[in-house]
């Protein structure tokens, strides 16, 4: 029975898992480890660390890691060596180092180690998927995927320029902050082998971290030799929020809205989109499921269905774009360690 669990990070997602804990687990001791002094008991805690140390000694059987990206290793390497089960917000850091020696130490510990990239657990996704897989359209021919949102319409009551979003010392930029699409991209299509990239910062906002990505993913060829390609726009500059994948295919093509939960598909010869699959999601139904999920896995000792090593190949393409964005040119995507 899991009777200590930890929350690392106290920002707006630190918030919602920690509630999320209570309501899972009301008679649980859930405390959080936060870099400020606790001056005040956070609601729906039991009690607030402000240094690593005091927390690992807390012995949490679980703990959730929403800090920052550039701490998550060093809260989760200390928590991960005494056996404490993670689920580790997106992204699981802000590159491949330091990630293989987690992966092993779970390992080691036997600790169940998941990474927050909670969209899977949507059922219009997991739908969109499955079509896919059924050859609703047929052989896949292409890929376009969009997401953007303007930033600072975010949290309109916080200051956009001091979130982590906007902050390249605190793992923003746009590539990172909407990575979603890099994971359910790879879990429904493959792996990424190659990426083209532009990383630009197009608007006028006080930031500095690229606020526009433009992606051409090219996937491992399948058994005849078929190499899908795929092209991602990410930004946070767009006023019309957006998340949209269209799978495009020899007898129609295929398309999923991430904010309606909505499916539809346009068939070949035909005249119109038609809905295939509705399911609106509420907020919490995800980040909820994705918590069940990682609970059975750590009570029937499974593999997550998002583990460390799905962390990882994410890392490694927006390493790759990284580099190309820099040289102007067609990156190969590591596999280092998958």
């Amino acid at each position: 029975m899991i009777q200590r669990i930890l929350v690392v990070g106290l920002g707006s997602i630190g918030q919602r898992h920690l509630r999320l804990a209570r309501e899972l687990f009301p008679l649980a001791d859930i405390r959080v480890l936060r870099h400020q002094p606790c001056l005040s008991m956070p609601e729906f805690a039991d009690g607030c660390f402000s240094d690593l140390q005091e927390a690992v000694g807390f012995e949490p059987q679980v703990a959730v890691i929403a800090n920052p990206a550039p701490y998550h290793l060093i809260s989760a390497q200390a928590l991960a060596g005494i056996g404490t089960h993670l689920l580790i917000e997106k992204p699981l850091s802000i590159s491949t180092e330091g990630v293989p020696h987690l992966m092993q130490t779970c390992l080691e510990q036997g600790a169940c180690l998941q990474v927050g990239y909670n969209l899977r657990f949507l059922p219009s996704l997991q739908r969109f998927r499955a079509l896919l897989n059924e050859y609703e359209i047929g052989r896949l021919l292409s890929v376009r995927c969009e997401v953007g949102q303007f930033l600072p319409g975010w949290r309109p009551d916080a200051d956009y320029r001091q979130g982590v979003s906007a902050r390249r010392e605190l793992g923003g930029g746009a590539l990172l902050e909407l990575s979603h699409e890099l994971d359910y991209l790879s879990w429904i299509f493959g792996d990424v082998e190659s990426v083209k990239a532009t990383l630009s910062r197009q608007s006028d906002m006080q930031i500095d971290v690229e606020d526009t990505v433009h992606l051409i993913m090219s996937f491992v060829p399948d058994a005849e030799g078929h190499r899908l390609i795929a092209a991602a726009n990410i930004d946070f500059i767009r006023h019309d929020t957006t998340r949209v994948c269209t799978a495009i295919g020899e007898q129609g093509s295929l398309r999923w809205n991430g904010l309606t939960g909505m499916v539809e598909k346009f068939e070949a010869g035909g005249g119109q989109w038609q809905e295939v699959f509705h399911h609106q999601h509420q907020r919490d139904d995800s980040y909820l499921a994705e918590w069940k999920h990682f609970l059975e896995c750590i009570r029937e000792r499974k593999s997550p269905l998002i583990g460390g090593k799905d962390g990882l190949a994410v890392l490694q393409i927006v390493d790759a774009a990284r580099r190309s964005s820099e040289s102007g040119k067609s990156v190969s995507v590591a596999r280092d360690g998958i």
